[in-house]
């Protein structure tokens, strides 16, 4: 009767190889979380008015000092 074991060496690589998916998955993961696409378009509205009140008052700040 012939044992068929996995050698130290191939047990430590297929236990690397497993972190390595799961790091991968992990990034993945995170990715998707970071370039996710707002999901309220109510929102896209409000940034962009702040960004032209905050437009105006440094185009009146500027009118101020020349």
């Amino acid at each position: 009767m012939t044992s068929t074991r996995l050698s130290t060496a191939a047990v430590v690589a297929i236990a690397c190889n497993i972190l390595v998916a799961v790091l991968i998955l992990v990034l993945i993961l995170i990715l998707c979380k970071a370039c996710k696409v707002p999901s309220s378009q109510e929102s896209v509205p409000v940034l962009t008015l702040e960004n032209a009140h905050q437009r105006n008052e440094q185009r009146y700040f500027l009118m101020l000092t020349s």
